[in-house]
């Protein structure tokens, strides 16, 4: 079945190059200019990745974000007229998978939107469904479940594949630019704060496990137990 992209943005210029690049691809393309209207959109039917402009008329992209997020793991790409580190920062904490700057690529768009749907697309290959334990930290590979202490903690994609990825390699020092590689599939071009920003939420979600994830200065991440 062709997968549902929605556009949102309010330039007809960007919305029909995207598209056009898209389509070439072979996936379908639906596209809106109102903030309000993308929300409903998004959450009514449910496309696979939604592509979401910051500067919208009757809702902004921020809060767009935001609402969505309280209610799906839908993957956003945000677009961003400023080279601004804030945006970008303030964008992956309400949840955004990634985010380009304007004017961008057309084919970098397409890159990325096709690295995120391979990776939500990805499965797990246990051979048995024995979840990875260390200290009080427990991983359900198969069922994509995240236990401290018994409790059930929800992370998002990639939250959770930074998370195993680190399980799965205890003791091995990742740098940024690998956890890059391996959890989003292509290279960021050196936008290695996202990888701070996802490694802060899933520290703040697991606070009292008892491994940790250790900050290795100047290289990147590890998980270790204290």
């Amino acid at each position: 079945m062709t997968e549902t992209i929605l556009l949102v943005d309010d330039d007809p210029h960007i919305i029909d190059l995207a598209q056009m690049y898209l389509e070439q691809d072979g996936y379908h393309v639906t596209s809106t200019s109102d903030g309000l209207i993308a929300l409903q959109r998004i959450l009514e039917e449910m496309p696979r990745l939604v592509v979401l402009d910051l500067m919208l008329p009757g809702l902004d992209g921020w809060e767009v974000c935001r609402r969505v997020r309280a209610q799906s793991d839908v993957p956003i790409i945000m677009l961003t007229a400023r080279n601004d580190d804030i945006d970008k920062i303030v964008g992956l904490e309400l949840g955004a998978d990634d985010y380009l700057t304007k004017p961008f690529n057309p084919r970098e768009l397409t890159a990325r939107v096709k690295a995120i749907l391979r990776r939500t697309e990805r499965r797990p290959q246990a051979s048995t469904d024995t979840p990875l334990v260390l200290g009080n930290l427990a991983v359900d590979a198969a069922r994509r479940v995240v236990l401290v202490d018994s409790r059930q903690i929800d992370l998002r994609m990639k939250e959770f594949d930074l998370l195993l990825t680190l399980l799965e390699n205890r003791g091995m020092v990742f740098s940024r630019e690998k956890l890059l590689d391996v959890v989003w599939g292509y290279d960021f071009a050196g936008e290695t704060r996202t990888v701070d920003v996802h490694i802060a939420h899933i520290r703040h979600k697991l606070d009292g496990m008892t491994p940790v994830i250790e900050t290795v200065w100047g290289v990147g991440y590890k998980l270790e137990m204290e």
